[in-house]
């Protein structure tokens, strides 16, 4: 069963007297209980898809339904469906944690009592600092806080806006465990991020870019798709080695990488030989080359140039 249904949605904005297209024909359709990650970077068109599937923005032309709601006719049936987290906390600063989840809990008519197993696991992180406001609260604490509000009434579908976004390693880490215990129970999730290595957390991706899906797949899909081998190449003089192999007319792409440069080749024919030679020729030290599997970052910047 399909809890989201995207078809040819288009947004455009009007920027300085400019039409800037925030998406272009997106379609794509996401199963109940699955939890689906719309990756890209800032600028991506992310947030404008979230606030049309969640009725807060209306698209120029497309369609959209969540359990079988259309986004425009049945707002009010889908808005008392999902649970929506922007990806700025939007919370109320000057209420506590508690207070901020018992008035979410109001709006929709329930109670934390009422459904407070479903929230249980997440709350109980936050409720020894219950009494404090959610302004003073950590980015973690925040991130947790949000989450209870966006999941007080129940709801099928759930929208993460770039939930993780200025968050540490470790509360990021303890939010995706969240995410697929909430998985267990049913919930469909909807989760946008810029953080490449979080894709393989979902269960299928969308890459997008500029407003436009470039792939949709399962993380392992996309990254087998990948068709031609991938170099890892690592120097001292790293900038310098980077303009060196890109000198080179062979060479496909070349882009830094944490501490290496990722390299693809036009040939396949002697490339470790042609990467030792460039070495050689520019007198790198502590040079060290190896053929490596892509990942998902991999697969985005070769579906970019495409």
């Amino acid at each position: 069963m399909q809890s989201i249904v995207v078809e040819n949605i288009v947004k455009t904005y009007c920027v300085k007297k400019t039409v800037v297209e925030a998406l272009k024909e997106i379609s794509f359709t996401v199963e109940k209980g699955e939890i689906f990650g719309i990756i890209g970077p800032d600028g991506a068109g992310k947030t404008s898809l979230f606030r049309i599937l969640t009725t807060l923005l209306l698209a120029d032309s497309g369609n959209a339904s969540i359990d079988g709601f259309d986004v425009i006719k049945d707002y009010k049936q889908i808005r008392n469906r999902v649970g929506y987290m922007p990806g700025k906390f939007s919370l109320y600063q000057d209420l506590s944690v508690q207070e901020n989840l018992e008035f979410f809990a109001t709006i929709f008519n329930t109670s934390i009592e009422e459904n407070y197993d479903l929230v249980k696991d997440i709350y109980q992180q936050i409720e020894p600092f219950k009494t404090r406001k959610a302004g003073q609260l950590s980015g973690g604490m925040k991130q947790k806080l949000a989450l209870c509000c966006a999941l007080i009434h129940k709801p099928s579908v759930l929208f993460l806006d770039e939930p993780t976004t200025g968050v540490d390693a470790v509360s990021r880490k303890e939010f995706w465990e969240m995410l697929h215990r909430l998985k267990l129970q049913g919930i469909t999730i909807l989760v946008s991020t810029p953080y490449m290595d979080e894709a393989s957390l979902c269960d299928r991706v969308a890459l997008i870019q500029k407003g436009e899906i470039l792939s949709i797949n399962t993380p392992k899909g996309i990254t087998k798709d990948f068709k031609k081998p991938l170099w890892s190449v690592k120097a001292n003089e790293m900038f310098r080695l980077m303009n060196a192999i890109k000198e080179n007319t062979e060479v496909e792409s070349c882009y830094p990488f944490g501490q290496y440069h990722h390299v693809v080749f036009i040939s396949q024919e002697n490339v470790k030989e042609k990467l030792e030679e460039i070495a050689r020729k520019g007198n790198f030290t502590d040079f060290e080359v190896q053929l490596i599997e892509p990942n998902i970052e991999d697969c985005f910047m070769a579906l970019m140039k495409e």
